[in-house]
């Protein structure tokens, strides 16, 4: 199982620590139905994400079926209801502002 990582250490940010972004990795082959879902016991994430993307792609498709591929420079939004996976053999990496 590929739980990924969350790094807050290093943050220039002058906030309080909860509101510092985190740096998220998701390996290749990182896929949140078979990874974190076991976990949480939701059919799917239920976390609201506010994120830029640093490296490698990402592909979502929300509970309603619409889909984003987020790759280079992107930042995005994910509200609750989605699921995700890592395109490519590139890990993921993001700075996660909001989960």
């Amino acid at each position: 199982m590929r739980l990924g990582s969350w790094n807050t250490e290093g943050s220039t940010s002058s906030t309080s620590p909860a509101q510092q972004p985190a740096h998220v990795t998701f390996e290749p082959g990182w896929r949140w139905a078979t990874d974190i879902k076991p976990l949480v016991g939701t059919d799917s994430c239920q976390a609201h994400h506010v994120d830029h993307r640093v490296a490698g792609s990402l592909h979502v498709v929300t509970d309603e079926g619409n889909e984003l591929d987020i790759g280079d420079g992107d930042a995005y939004e994910i509200l609750p209801g989605h699921e995700a996976w890592v395109v490519g053999n590139e890990t993921y990496s993001a700075l996660e502002f909001q989960s």
